[in-house]
């Protein structure tokens, strides 16, 4: 593992840190393959129940490094960029795709470009009062590529993502809770405890039950409803012959909490 990005896990939460300060945490391609393992360990491990990402010091992700956009020796080659993009940065949200453990965003600062769109593949984001996010490609005269034109009008609506597409425009963090970019906004010194805080009561709950979860929702989106209804059918069949179950029915009877083992 790199020194470029960070990774730990403790209480069955894994943090993944995003760790070139100096730089806002603009991302190499060293960073890009740590933070693919990263994620790998944390689909494959079941002692891991939930991922947090964030950032080292005063930002979350600034994207792509703009020094090693001028210096790069395959600007003029499609074909290199296109398979640098899909072997690369693409594989972050291709392996969140085969993920079904939730993953929460601790947005400690600027999120601009892939970092906006970093955040916006997961499943929660809660944000500093310093964070700003900015879809910053058109300034560069480029595209967002790391799927920010498919997450976004899921989390904010067409028309503001639009909006914030073709403008580039910064999003403080009030106005992004405000359109529904992000789940929470806490004072700086506050964000990791609350961010923790929150990922401690999911990963206190029923691991089988919020993986179940997970996909089902993401599954719904892209589905009719008699087939979700149908899905959803056989995932209550798995959690209901899970040993969970029947402990989190033994805790209510007893006037306990449950412990569960994910089984």
């Amino acid at each position: 593992m790199t020194d470029q990005l960070l990774f730990e896990t403790k209480d069955h939460i894994a943090t993944i840190t995003l760790n070139r300060p100096d730089v806002l945490n603009a991302f190499t391609e060293e960073m890009i393959e740590a933070w693919v393992a990263a994620l790998q360990e944390c689909r494959d491990n079941d002692d891991i129940h939930v991922v947090v990402l964030t950032g080292a010091g005063r930002a979350f992700c600034a994207g792509g490094d703009v020094r090693a956009m001028k210096e790069s020796p395959d600007r003029n080659n499609p074909n290199l960029t296109k398979s640098r993009l899909w072997d690369m940065v693409q594989n972050i949200p291709k392996t969140l795709q085969e993920m079904d453990k939730p993953i929460i965003a601790a947005v400690n600062g600027p999120a601009t470009g892939a970092g906006m769109d970093m955040a916006s593949m997961c499943d929660i984001r809660i944000a500093a009062e310093s964070a700003k996010f900015a879809e910053s490609y058109v300034r560069m005269g480029l595209v967002p590529g790391a799927g920010g034109c498919w997450f976004l009008p899921r989390l904010v609506g067409m028309p503001k993502a639009l909006e914030l597409l073709y403008t580039a425009d910064f999003v403080e963090a009030a106005e992004a809770k405000e359109i529904g970019l992000v789940n929470h906004v806490y004072p700086d010194d506050e964000l990791m405890e609350q961010t923790y805080k929150l990922a401690t009561k999911i990963a206190r709950r029923a691991p089988i039950s919020v993986r179940l979860i997970k996909r089902a929702t993401y599954q719904g989106q892209r589905i009719d409803l008699v087939t979700h209804l149908d899905q959803i059918s056989s995932h209550m069949t798995i959690a209901r012959s899970s040993d969970d179950h029947m402990e989190a029915v033994d805790a209510f009877l007893e006037k306990r909490h449950p412990v569960f083992k994910g089984k």
